[in-house]
């Protein structure tokens, strides 16, 4: 008799390896994988977006199995870039009426929109021209052009719809998010920029008022309404609009995540960050008849080492998607399984006594890699952790748990305290001093059969690192 193995692995946020940094996600689906396609930040990098594009597929029923593609396509092979001293930003993809594979992204220090092509998903894309009126003049040259920015593409009928823009405060030259349609030959312009979305400048709300367009247009179609995906100006939080045509008018409809978890309310205060977040890109994506937002988090205390996490949503049945909270379990269709050793860097949840929304702030507590040079799989942890340093974790099934345990390292004369909530009563303490390597402690505890977040607090004096916990 045939015995199947299950050889599937658990799907956690970041979904990708520890040590990659694949920010801006646009998911799709071909050909019964997921492949992410995003901007590719450096670890400990002084900007954003250093690295040339690369990608991840994961088969649509093993969200946890990511391989890596390789690099799909070099910042030098773009002929403005060369030299390579321009940064690739976020991209994103689209099926061509030749059925190729169309990416379109834009350089740091230009305001055009450049093309590539590649005959499969993840292979070698070439570089085919820029986005251009039929006179020759590009897109983001002609008298009257916004600067282009974030390129969001969907194609139908042998139209490709280009959204793109960028709406910083104080900066009144730019009003909005804009479409922009390609004919067949994905680079040729049939009709100029419309306005779909306003930006915080714009004086013509539409209804985005306190969510006005900032950045990260991404487009969607469910049935027979599109969805715009944007950062609005707040940054931390994915938002939506909704239409009927590609070309708008866009309502708005909400905030569909929030890396600060800035809105969730139902384990907090609605107004505590429980991140701390900064600028978020990412979009919708149906897979195996659910449907998950992509977005990133950020490691190291800064804006540039950004890591790719997805949630589950849902759709009511009006077609609004309601804000999901972030968590560690997010592509794993349902609770971690409970027992075991849980690595540290994949908290969902970071935060002291004075709550950030935005990272930066000095002394923070901070998700971390080792550097060690010539280390091919960096190992990576919580960093910063001092007096009322709070991390969490979220869901786990939990069934026969007697035991719990953390191991860290570093100068500290103080306890850890492990809650199922916030506010929730102790159920373990364990006791710390200084050492110089990970160590294991341990403590008993009564925790009864059930699917819970885990919280665990420091107090006390010191600056320390945790590498995981143990529930056993």
């Amino acid at each position: 008799m045939n015995t199947k193995v299950d050889n599937k692995k658990e799907a956690l946020n970041p979904y990708l390896p520890s040590w990659e940094y694949i920010p801006d996600g646009e998911p799709y689906v071909f050909d019964g994988r997921v492949y992410i396609y995003g901007s590719h930040d450096i670890y400990d990098g002084q900007v954003f977006c250093l690295g040339d594009y690369v990608c991840y597929s994961a088969p649509v029923d093993d969200l946890g199995n990511w391989r890596y593609e390789g690099v799909i396509y070099k910042k030098t092979q773009d002929p403005l870039n060369e030299d390579g001293h321009m940064c690739l930003y976020a991209p994103d993809v689209t099926i061509g009426p030749d059925g190729r594979y169309y990416l379109y992204y834009v350089l740091d220090k230009v305001s055009v929109v450049s093309v590539a092509v590649c005959d499969t998903p993840a292979g070698k894309y070439e570089f085919l021209g820029y986005v251009h009126y039929s006179d020759g003049t590009l897109l983001g040259d002609k008298e009257g052009d916004e600067p282009q920015f974030d390129p969001g593409v969907i194609t139908e009928d042998g139209k490709t719809y280009l959204y793109t823009g960028f709406c910083a405060r104080g900066d009144k030259s730019r009003s909005g998010s804009f479409v922009t349609v390609l004919s067949e030959d994905m680079l040729t312009i049939e009709q100029g920029p419309k306005l779909v979305a306003p930006g915080i400048e714009n004086p013509e709300k539409r209804g985005f008022d306190g969510h006005e367009f900032f950045e990260a247009s991404s487009i969607r179609k469910r049935g027979d309404t599109y969805y715009f995906i944007y950062s609005s100006i707040v940054m931390h939080e994915l938002c939506y609009a909704t239409s009927k045509s590609p070309f708008g008018p866009f309502n708005y409809g909400g905030v569909i995540v929030s890396n600060a978890d800035i809105g969730i309310g139902t384990y907090k205060d609605s107004n505590m960050p429980s991140m701390y977040g900064a600028n978020n890109h990412g979009s919708i994506v149906e897979i195996n008849n659910d449907w998950y937002i992509f977005y990133h988090r950020h490691t190291l205390n800064n804006w540039y080492c950004r890591q790719g996490c997805a949630e589950k949503i849902h759709f009511e049945a009006d077609g609004s998607i309601p804000q999901v909270e972030i968590t560690t379990s997010g592509l794993n269709g349902g609770p971690l399984v409970g027992k075991g050793e849980h690595l540290a860097y994949t908290a969902c949840n970071l935060f002291t006594s004075e709550p950030s929304i935005y990272v930066g702030a000095p002394g923070a507590p901070r998700i971390k890699q080792r550097q060690d040079e010539g280390m091919e799989r960096p190992e990576s942890f919580i960093s910063g952790i001092k007096d009322t340093t709070t991390i969490g974790f979220k869901y786990y099934d939990c069934k026969g748990i007697t035991k719990f345990g953390i191991k860290v390292r570093g100068y500290g004369d103080g306890t850890f305290e492990l809650r199922t909530a916030i506010d929730g009563e102790v159920l373990a303490s364990i006791k710390v001093e200084n050492t110089n390597i990970w160590t294991l402690k341990t403590a008993d505890i009564d925790l009864k059969d059930g699917v819970y977040s885990i919280y665990i607090s420091y107090k006390g004096p010191g600056d320390l690192q945790m590498y995981s916990f143990i529930l056993e």
